[in-house]
């Protein structure tokens, strides 16, 4: 692991200082690059000539719509570890460490992730996606419709996105249209709907 570098994305300052001395115990040549919401993780990511062997990511953070975080970090990451540290269930992560674990176990956990396993908690095994699933035509969006799905789960009209993003309108309603199509849906509301689940703040707590 010499010259590895994790990435650790949590808005509390104490707890990023605590995840980074559990890492340290477990990984003392590792690198760490700490960071306080989706937007710095990404620039960090971003870096050139910069990869990553893990991210650890609290699931609730200010720039981040229930698990759109994650989404977008996995897009950058592509197939690097995310594991979850949080107080409720995740989406296509890795691991999951509740904030209330022992540090000892967070440093199992750690490690097991790191030697190509997974740690999940009894509840929150996740079922890895069929090639049908939301998931997996969500993966399929390129990083530009992306962006627009996302400013549409926001409430965002086509000429705000226009604006946001630096495009026409026209543009916009093109990549609608690919949204659509590659999610299965028809419109805008149904677009909505069938991701709600995922974006969704409303996830079940892990008990």
């Amino acid at each position: 692991m010499f010259g590895a570098r994790l990435l650790v994305a949590d808005d509390h300052p104490l707890m990023r200082e605590g995840l980074s001395l559990v890492i340290r115990v477990a990984l003392p040549d590792i690198t760490i690059d700490s960071v306080g919401s989706i937007a710095e993780a990404e620039r960090a990511i971003e870096q050139p000539g910069r990869s990553y062997r893990l991210a650890l990511l609290d699931l609730v953070l200010p720039d981040a719509d229930g698990f759109s975080g994650v989404l977008r970090l996995q897009r950058l990451l592509g197939a690097v570890p995310i594991v979850i540290v949080t107080a409720r269930q995740m989406l296509g992560a890795t691991g999951y460490l509740s904030k209330g674990l022992s540090f000892d176990e967070m440093l199992s956990a750690l490690r097991t992730v790191l030697a190509g396993g997974t740690a999940f908690p009894p509840m929150g095994i996740a079922q890895e996606p069929d090639p049908g699933s939301m998931r997996a035509r969500l993966a399929s969006l390129s990083g530009a419709q992306f962006r627009v799905l996302i400013a549409l789960m926001g409430g965002r009209l086509n000429k705000q996105i226009a604006i946001d993003i630096g495009v026409t309108e026209a543009t916009i309603k093109a990549h609608l249209t690919a949204i659509f199509h590659k999610l299965g849906v028809n419109n805008r509301t149904q677009a909505i709907l069938a991701v709600q689940p995922l974006f969704s703040k409303e996830v079940a707590e892990v008990v």
